[in-house]
Formats: C-alpha cells, sequence, structure tokens
C-alpha cells in the first residue's frame, strides 16, 4: 500500500470529537505531506497559499490520484490558514446549489468553501488558482482576527 494510501486510512480511522478537529488533524497531515513529498513549507499562514498551489498542481497531474481523499486533504489545509487568519470556525453546511452538507468555515457570518475550492483547482485548473482566491476573500474580510 502506498504511503498516501497508509495516510488516507490513519486519518479515517481515527476518531475526532468533533469537526474542527478532524480538520484539522486532515490539515496537519497535509503538513507533514507537503514537507516530505513536495519539499514545500506549509506553516498555517497567507505566505503559505503559493506553495499550498504548486502542490496542487502536482497532485492534479498524477494518474492515480484519489480525489476525494485529496481535496479532504488539502482542502483542511486551506480551510485552516483562512479560519486561523479570520479566527473563525468549522461547520457543516449545504453547498448552494447543492444537496449534501459540506464543511465551511464561518468568519463573521461569511461561509467559505475551502474544499470545493481545491476541488475545482484539481478538477477545472490554473483559473481556479488559489491565490486569486486568497486575495479575493481577504480583500472581502479585510484584516487578520487579533488574537491575544
Amino acid at each position: 500500500m502506498s504511503s498516501r494510501g497508509e495516510l488516507r486510512n490513519r486519518l479515517e480511522s481515527a476518531s475526532y470529537p468533533d469537526l474542527g478537529t478532524m480538520m484539522e488533524g486532515y490539515a496537519r497531515a497535509a503538513v507533514d505531506l507537503g514537507k516530505r513529498e513536495f519539499m514545500q513549507k506549509l506553516d498555517f499562514t497567507s505566505e503559505s497559499i503559493d506553495p499550498l498551489d504548486e502542490i496542487l498542481v502536482l497532485v492534479g497531474e498524477s494518474p492515480e490520484m484519489d480525489v476525494e481523499f485529496e481535496v479532504r486533504l488539502w482542502g483542511s489545509y486551506l480551510g485552516e490558514v483562512l479560519r486561523r487568519r479570520y479566527a473563525g470556525s468549522w461547520e457543516m453546511t449545504q453547498y448552494p446549489g447543492g444537496a449534501i452538507a459540506v464543511p465551511s468555515v464561518d468568519v463573521r457570518g461569511s461561509r467559505l468553501f475551502p474544499l470545493m475550492k481545491v476541488y475545482r483547482r484539481l478538477t477545472v485548473g490554473e483559473e481556479e488558482d488559489l491565490r486569486a482566491f486568497f486575495s479575493m476573500v481577504t480583500e472581502r474580510l479585510g484584516k487578520p482576527a487579533q488574537v491575544n
């Protein structure tokens, strides 16, 4: 079994007390994998958006890509960057126009769908780059939360 498959099994078989803890667990696994497999530093800061986008380009080119797992893994990381920056929270929310609830980050009443963004980046390609998305989000939400 590949290390990616082992990682998926480990994350999926873990018990999480809530959605936020699960998403953080996936995000931390993304940090480890980013460093180990892609030699990229993911540190939950806005500066890590470009390295994340580079990783997604490589992941998207892989013929054996497991879309569902990759979306969960890297989308959790993107969501944690946003959640930490704006002191938001994870919740299950129906995606606009969709029939199912998906993890979203709630920031002062605004809902962000980082997993859907990663899905689009992996399946649509370059026009869905993360830097433009992150710039749009930061423009709309303003300055990061002040955390003491």
